[in-house]
């Protein structure tokens, strides 16, 4: 089982937690509501977890342009 972070805004892949067991606790899964979970994280058939982040651009592109928010995608 692999957890894949990707940005949720541009698409880039953040990073990759290859360990074969991860409490939610560890990783901060258990501060988020019930809605924040079914938005940002999704299993594979695989047995794989994806979870949609924010890249430091995008995080930076918002910061700076608070407009953005209004937009699913950035693009950098």
């Amino acid at each position: 089982m692999a957890i894949h972070y990707k940005c949720r805004h541009c698409g880039t892949n953040v990073g990759t937690l290859s360990q074969t067991s991860v409490h939610s606790e560890q990783i901060g899964l258990h501060k988020l509501t019930d809605e924040d979970r079914l938005e940002m994280i999704s299993y594979e058939q695989n047995g794989d977890i994806r979870i949609k982040t924010i890249c430091e651009d995008c995080h930076e592109a918002l910061n700076r342009n608070p407009d953005f928010h209004q937009s699913d995608y950035i693009i950098h």
